[in-house]
């Protein structure tokens, strides 16, 4: 039996199921006391519901991208686990860019060389133990954290403005190494243009960009705010749709 037969196993599955159903009940817990304080506080019943329905709504099409993550992990790290991580905690740029880079750095390539037990342990520990600091930072500053967005910290605004630029800063350093790794791997062979090769990742990048362009002009200029919810599953989508087309 393979390694990615043993990851697709029923104890796998039992294990990961598990979890993702604890989790599910805690957030079925917190909709029941959420429903029962809204009412407690004389809130409008119907708006109440109105804003269940329109949550629930809004995150199916955004959840597309999240089963595109599962779909695209799966081939390398089995069914269970990309699903309990971008079930329960993981974000979908972070559990694929970690797992890209963990492998790498191990010398094996998603979805394209065979995964070992020592492989699969690395990256599941990476993809467990560099996210786990969100839950440590917000148990130890959550309630200082709070105090700021609630304006009693007179130093708010200015930490909140360097964080936004913290936060777009190391998007576009992450974007860049990406992108560069890529353009040095094709500058570094033979230099032939072939869609095949290195620039497959380019074209993909430059499609997905396009895209969220458009979103974002269509949000901001025609105020199409529904659109947010669903720029990131689109230029997912449109940007897969030209790798398939390209590799064809």
């Amino acid at each position: 039996m393979s390694v990615l037969d043993q990851l697709n196993g029923s104890g796998i599955y039992l294990i990961c199921g598990g979890i993702v159903l604890f989790i599910a009940i805690v957030c079925v817990v917190f909709l029941v006391r959420a429903w029962k304080a809204g009412k407690a506080l004389g809130m409008d019943t119907v708006r109440m519901k109105r804003a269940i329905t329109s949550s629930a709504t809004f995150s199916l099409l955004p959840s597309v991208g999240i089963l595109l993550g599962v779909l695209a992990l799966s081939g390398s790290l089995g069914i269970p686990w990309p699903w309990l991580r971008l079930s329960v905690i993981g974000a979908l740029h972070y559990e694929t860019q970690v797992a890209d880079a963990a492998a790498e750095q191990l010398g094996i390539r998603l979805g394209q060389d065979p995964m070992t037990t020592q492989a699969f342990a690395t990256i599941a520990l990476l993809m467990s133990a560099c996210i786990m600091w969100g839950m440590i930072l917000t148990t130890l500053f959550n309630k200082k954290y709070l105090k700021k967005l609630q304006g009693k910290d007179p130093a708010a605004k200015k930490i909140g403005g360097f964080g936004d630029l913290a936060m777009v800063a190391m998007f576009i350093g992450m974007v860049s190494a990406y992108l560069g790794s890529y353009i040095g791997g094709f500058v570094s062979g033979n230099g032939r243009f072939t869609f095949s090769g290195s620039w497959t990742p380019l074209l993909v990048a430059a499609v997905s960009a396009l895209a969220m362009a458009g979103f974002t002009w269509l949000s901001e200029k025609k105020h199409w705010d529904w659109l947010d919810n669903f720029s990131i599953a689109g230029s997912m989508l449109l940007g897969m749709t030209a790798a398939v087309l390209v590799g064809h």
